[in-house]
Parts: structure tokens; C-alpha cells; sequence
């Protein structure tokens, strides 16, 4: 061996192995990027009727992407678009006159936007969520009281990681310039948000969480058919 011999085995064995090793490292500690499911996305809205109640109606369809890493909260990132023509309170003439141009206004101003700029870890489970809110052409800071229910593979195809959360807001709505019928509709909405995002497809992190349940493990036998009881005969 060489003089040389040490300095060469660093340089074209450990230090690649080192750089791997770090580029591994980074790559694991990246969040992973979710999509937000439309189907089990609820955004629930509850605003002050004439002082006789709360009405209460549903925005469905929303889309949006989240990055999200459990052990480390304050890396998250939220994009989300909600489709207000999905509106519905329930009755066909109440959400058109919601929809209509002087509250929502949803012709000109068909979704609302909200982005994250700041997360503020409480513990494990939960988060204030401070973004941008865009509705009817205006933006306000909105902050989102939330909660994560799991984070783990989904139990049905095509067994995708799964995250879910549900997170609870309050507004203004004459913030946003939704100002008409002030002694009939409250101006606080309280807001409810069931979302459900689902790891995109490709992303390497955690990919063994796609794999469906070990497919070597042996179904359970179906038992045999009943058979016929032979008829008596006399």
C-alpha cells in the first residue's frame, strides 16, 4: 500500500458514500407533497339568519395541494381553490341570491383562494394556520385553528398515503365587501373544513406506504357450499 492509497480510497469510496448518504438524508426530511381530495373536502359555513338562526351551507369540490410533514409542522405549505358555484345551503333560490353579484358574486369571482404564509405548532395534533384568504376579488389574513386526525396508508385502492385534518375559522364577511342585507345576514361566518389530501402519485417519500397489504399473505379459504339433503323417501 501506498502513501497514496488512503487519500484515493477517500476520495473515490467514502466520499461519494458520504454525499449519498446526505442527498438520502435531505431528500427524507423533504415534507411530502399531498393532493387534496375533492370528494372528502367539506368546507361548512354557518352565518346569523334575521337572529332566528344560524344557516348553514356547504362548499364541496375543493382542490389544492398540500406539503406536510408531520414531525415538523412549521415546513407545511396549503394551496386550496374552492369552487363557490358548489355552494349549497340546501334550497335552489337561497343559493342563487348567495351567489348573486351583490354577496358573493360567484360570476365574476368563481372560487375562493387560500394560501398559507406561517404555521404556528401547538403540539403533535394541532396548528394555528396563518394565510391569505382571496374571496370576492379581495385578500384578508385568515388564520385556521387545525387539527390532524391521521396520517397513514388508506385501507382501500390504490392504498395511497393519507392525511386528514379538520380545522375550524372565523370572518368577516363585509371584510371581503360581502356587505348587502346587513339586519338580515350576520356578519361573522364561522367556518368548519373536513379535508382529506392524498400523497401524489410518484412521490418517493414513504412510497412503501403504496404498496397494497402483503400480497404473499394467504386469503382466508371461503367454506365449502352447503349441500343438498337428499330427499326422504318412504
Amino acid at each position: 500500500m501506498t502513501p497514496q492509497t488512503p487519500w484515493r480510497y477517500l476520495q473515490y469510496r467514502l466520499v461519494p458514500a458520504m454525499v449519498l448518504a446526505l442527498a438520502a438524508t435531505a431528500a427524507s426530511a423533504a415534507p411530502a407533497r399531498y393532493e387534496l381530495d375533492p370528494v372528502h373536502t367539506r368546507v361548512v359555513f354557518a352565518v346569523e339568519h334575521a337572529g332566528f338562526s344560524q344557516a348553514l351551507g356547504a362548499v364541496s369540490g375543493s382542490e389544492g395541494v398540500l406539503e406536510f410533514d408531520p414531525d415538523d409542522w412549521s415546513s407545511a405549505r396549503l394551496d386550496v381553490r374552492v369552487p363557490l358555484q358548489r355552494l349549497d345551503l340546501g334550497d335552489e333560490k337561497w343559493n342563487r341570491a348567495t351567489l348573486a353579484r351583490n354577496l358573493l358574486d360567484a360570476e365574476q369571482h368563481p372560487q375562493a383562494h387560500f394560501v398559507s404564509t406561517r404555521i404556528e405548532p401547538v403540539d403533535a395534533h394541532n396548528a394555528t394556520v396563518h394565510g391569505r384568504l382571496s374571496l370576492r376579488g379581495v385578500t384578508r389574513d385568515v388564520a385556521l385553528q387545525v387539527r390532524l386526525n391521521a396520517v397513514k396508508r388508506h385501507p382501500l385502492p390504490p392504498f395511497r398515503r393519507t392525511v386528514g385534518f379538520s380545522a375550524t375559522a372565523e370572518l368577516s364577511r363585509s371584510a371581503f365587501g360581502i356587505d348587502a342585507w346587513p339586519s338580515m345576514i350576520g356578519d361573522t361566518v364561522q367556518l368548519r373544513i373536513e379535508a382529506e389530501a392524498v400523497r401524489r402519485s410518484g412521490d418517493a417519500i414513504d412510497a412503501g406506504d403504496d404498496a397494497p397489504p402483503d400480497a404473499t399473505t394467504p386469503c382466508p379459504a371461503l367454506p365449502d357450499p352447503p349441500q343438498p339433503v337428499p330427499e326422504h323417501t318412504p
